[in-house]
């Protein structure tokens, strides 16, 4: 699988910059390659779709932070640690949404997601994650822990 074959839309961040009432953030990560290679990778050995809590969202820096440094978004298997995906995207874009669910997260209820991923493949929904927990890495693989998403406590 290609970054290429991989477009990344983000909904309901606006709110935060013009001060209106908090929305869920939103992202919908659209996979245009061979589907059976993604749908392979976002199954367990079960034959069942990955859950929520048997993945991982991460971005991880590709150059110093800065006002253009560029990342690449990362869907893992937390259990074996496989990538599922990664598609590169502007860092400055992906800390917007983190900082929009971080801000919904302050008026949401302890259990409920902070923001939702949905993975399509050719346009078809095929999972769709409630998530509380969004890493941030730099260049040099250290935990950026100001910049990541983490609820309170859980311990890394």
């Amino acid at each position: 699988m290609r970054r290429e074959h991989f477009t990344l839309d983000v909904s309901n961040v606006d709110w935060v910059e013009t001060g209106g009432e908090p929305q869920k953030p939103s992202v919908s990560i659209d996979f245009t390659g061979p589907a059976t290679t993604l749908r392979e990778r976002l199954t367990g050995l079960d034959g069942e779709p990955l859950e929520a809590g048997e993945t991982d969202v991460a971005l991880r820096l590709q150059e110093p932070l800065d006002d253009d440094a560029a990342g690449v978004v990362s869907v893992t298997d937390r259990l074996t640690g496989d990538f599922v995906l990664e598609l590169n995207e502007d860092a400055e874009n992906v800390l917007t949404f983190i900082r929009a669910a971080r801000n919904y997260g302050e008026s949401a209820s302890d259990d409920e997601g902070r923001y939702e991923v949905s993975i399509t493949i050719d346009g078809e929904e095929f999972v769709t994650y409630d998530k509380r927990t969004f890493l941030v890495y730099d260049d040099q693989g250290n935990l950026l822990r100001g910049h990541s998403l983490i609820p309170s406590g859980v311990e890394l």
